[in-house]
């Protein structure tokens, strides 16, 4: 638990500004106030708990161990527990309607499912509350000025431009920062990038039940793979599932400029995703609900300049198929409060080395992200694939201490980024090459000869 240094002194000397009030911001802001900053919080939208949040233009998020510790340190896992959905595993569901079920970690080890809007209204209500934060809406940053600490804004309900200072400033203002793009972009050797895959998203609400039931298992996350698209769902709490189909813009057979009509938005979820259209036949008639939305990776560096530093998106924006972009969100936040405590609050040793540090591990998510892409869409539903599953799993649990699957390394464990990624690919090389020399594989493989082959290659 992170200790709160100056609870009973209501003056705070010391102060920081964070541009957006979305999940990484509200969550730093809580570390800050509890080390005894005033923080203003200033976000570009209205406040979204006074609206009806619906699932939008968001996918669905999956908590794991590295959010978790980053919300326990500062107390407030708790309650964002109380919105959370374990999912101990995949459900695939093929075009015959058959379903295959692979575990995600050991017994008992779950990821959770969170709405993106109730996650974040929770997380803003535990800004203000349990850190004492200020967030002020509607207020656009129209630029900033990165040494001296100084943000500018526009009011946009009244049209006023005004500006803030503080001792520190955070970008957590997502994928498309107007920080990173008014200031860093504009800085003598800041490197940027944005590649964004073929693919996009539109999501559906698949509602509940006529009795208000869950219409799949509650407690996992269900994927249709069908090659070079793929429909997924995440429970909600009233019974719904978020589901979010994958596909690519255009050119291929399958793709969202094919899905114009009604017409062809039926005869294309009757045939490829039959058993969804017996749970949704209106599929067509809520097509365009959600937008259809793009997918892209940004890459930045350095995270820092002077007084400011980028956290989250802002700094490392990924595509969403590991499920981890809020985790390594929320991680940027523990190794900024592992460094304060280490350089005992002075910025100007712990910015730099949070860049040097963390850059890596922003780089080998993004790569595991688009990784397992592929795994999703292609190989979940292959039995190779699933063979390879089974084996790693037998040989991690009588070898506990020599291999950890990738998968359980990324979700399970604080093992950096790029750590995992490492370990990840030459684990692959191993399997690919035993299963390849191995004759028979496919009865014999769980036996004493396949995990003495592994052992000897390690």
């Amino acid at each position: 638990m992170l200790k709160v240094g100056n609870e009973n002194n209501m003056e705070k000397n010391k102060s920081a500004i964070i541009v957006g009030a979305g999940l990484a911001g509200s969550l730093w802001a809580v570390y800050l106030a509890k080390a005894g900053y005033k923080v203003t919080i200033y976000e570009r939208r209205p406040d979204i708990r006074l609206a009806e949040i619906s699932a939008g233009k968001s996918i669905n998020l999956a908590l794991s161990t590295r959010g978790w510790k980053a919300l326990d340190t500062v107390g407030v896992g708790d309650q964002i527990r109380e919105i959370a959905i374990p999912m101990y595993g995949r459900t695939m569901h093929d075009l015959e309607g058959n379903l295959t079920y692979q575990p995600y970690g050991k017994e008992g080890e779950a990821i959770y499912s969170v709405s993106r809007g109730g996650v974040n209204a929770k997380m803003m209500d535990i800004a203000e509350h349990d850190g004492g934060a200020t967030i002020h809406y509607n207020h656009e940053c129209l630029g900033a000025d990165t040494k001296k600490g100084v943000v500018y804004l526009k009011n946009k309900e009244t049209g006023e431009e005004l500006s803030d200072q503080a001792d520190v400033v955070f970008a957590a203002d997502g994928a498309f920062s107007a920080v990173r793009y008014s200031a860093f972009q504009k800085l003598d050797r800041f490197n940027f990038s944005q590649h964004f895959i073929e693919d996009g998203y539109r999501e559906i609400l698949l509602p509940a039940g006529e009795g208000g039931e869950y219409q799949l298992e509650k407690n996992a996350l269900h994927i249709w793979p069908r090659g070079r698209f793929m429909l997924i769902a995440l429970a909600n709490e009233d019974g719904s599932f978020t589901c979010t189909l994958f596909m690519p813009h255009e050119g291929d057979a399958g793709a969202f400029d094919k899905l114009n009509s009604k017409e062809r938005v039926n005869t294309f979820f009757k045939t490829t995703f039959p058993d969804f259209y017996e749970m949704m036949p209106n599929i067509a008639d809520v097509w365009e609900d959600h937008p259809l939305s793009s997918l892209g990776i940004m890459r930045s560096y350095p995270w820092h300049d002077g007084k400011t530093a980028l956290i989250g998106d802002a700094a490392h924006a990924t595509v969403p198929f590991y499920g981890q972009g809020m985790n390594g969100a929320f991680e940027d936040c523990t190794v900024l409060h592992e460094l304060m405590q280490k350089h005992n609050e002075n910025w100007e040793s712990i910015f730099p080395e949070y860049s040097l540090v963390r850059k890596p591990d922003g780089d080998a998510l993004q790569e595991l992200s688009l990784d397992n892409y592929y795994v999703m869409r292609d190989f979940v539903g292959d039995s190779a694939f699933l063979l390879q599953k089974k084996i790693e799993a037998k040989f991690s649990a009588l070898h506990p201490d020599k291999w950890m699957p990738l998968y359980s390394q990324v979700t399970f464990s604080e093992i950096r980024y790029s750590d995992a990624h490492k370990n990840g690919l030459r684990q692959d090389k191993i399997m690919k090459e035993v299963m390849a020399s191995m004759e028979n594989i496919e009865t014999n493989w769980d036996s004493e000869e396949v995990m003495n082959r592994i052992l000897e290659k390690i």
